[in-house]
């Protein structure tokens, strides 16, 4: 029988791995474990004056009534999982879908600046992009109503069309954030040996047949841990995008208000801690118990693509 080695030995045997790792612990217990404590605020009544988090009044889920009271929670629970599913499966399928078809084109040159371009809307600021959509969009000025008036059609006022705005945020959010994804995917398709393409050529398969029954299954690992990373945030709404493009706008606020969008505004005059604090973990909670079910049905399926 095989004596099992300890912890003691292993750190020993790879004590210069350990020691390699050791920044990168030391980060995500500075910057990811130790404000854990901050979940506290969320059961305390904030004040300003205390110094000590453990002295303020514990209210227990006090904190939590601003939501469900508010009669909108159901409403902006499907509204922030909503946008997320759409950028979780559009982003992906968009950024496959390019990355296969860039990597089968021989001209370096042309996949090069392709890909550049691609991939530059994601250095675009959300206020920029607040200031695009404003000038594509505004009812007197509006680069969309200038011509319109000019073809002798009506002016559009979509600043008054809240369904008009689901496709806007999708398209926009498309366009800034999947040339991102699709650098990954790319990344990964690199890596694929070329052996199997050359066995596949010689068997007779077009590029259809060799990205379907080649690139396809080997993305498969690459999409598996994106997604899970992105269930994990799903009701981490995009905050920037959905303020920058709405704003304080009360007429899209039945399509385009999100959970992050509400708190920010229900808040920022009283500014309770507690209050945001209590959003926060009810966001991440959900979160947690998300993508811990979507991993154990992956585990189940097929235990190699699956985080833990």
């Amino acid at each position: 029988m095989v004596k099992k080695k300890g912890v003691l030995y292993e750190l020993n045997k790879n004590k210069i791995l350990f020691l390699m790792l050791l920044p990168t612990l030391l980060y995500f217990l500075i910057n990811n474990y130790l404000p854990m404590i901050g979940i506290y605020y969320a059961f305390v009544q904030f004040d300003f004056h205390s110094s000590n988090l453990f002295q303020m009044a514990f209210v227990g889920l006090k904190n939590f009534e601003f939501l469900w009271k508010s009669g909108k929670l159901v409403q902006l629970t499907i509204n922030t999982i909503g946008y997320n599913i759409a950028f979780i499966v559009l982003v992906n399928v968009l950024s496959i879908s390019v990355a296969v078809l860039l990597s089968e084109i021989r001209g370096k040159w042309f996949k090069k600046v392709t890909q550049s371009i691609l991939f530059l809307p994601y250095f675009v600021s959300f206020v920029i992009l607040s200031v695009i959509v404003f000038n594509l969009f505004n009812y007197e000025q509006g680069v969309l109503n200038t011509m319109l008036e000019k073809l002798g059609s009506e002016p559009i006022n979509l600043y008054a069309m809240p369904k008009a705005w689901i496709f806007l945020i999708i398209v926009f959010y498309l366009w800034k954030n999947f040339g991102y994804s699709m650098v990954i995917y790319l990344a990964s398709i690199t890596g694929i040996s070329d052996e199997y393409y050359e066995a596949a050529k010689i068997d007779g398969a077009n590029i259809f047949q060799r990205a379907w029954h080649i690139t396809l299954p080997m993305l498969k690992n690459t999409f598996v841990i994106l997604l899970l990373f992105a269930l994990g945030g799903i009701m981490k709404g995009q905050f920037d995008l959905f303020y920058q493009m709405v704003g304080n706008n009360g007429l899209l606020f039945s399509t385009t208000d999100i959970l992050d969008t509400y708190v920010y505004r229900s808040l920022r005059v009283t500014f309770d801690m507690g209050m945001a604090t209590a959003a926060g973990v009810y966001q991440s909670v959900f979160g947690f118990i998300l993508i811990m079910t979507v991993n154990g049905i992956i585990r189940k399926i097929n235990k190699d693509y699956a985080l833990f």
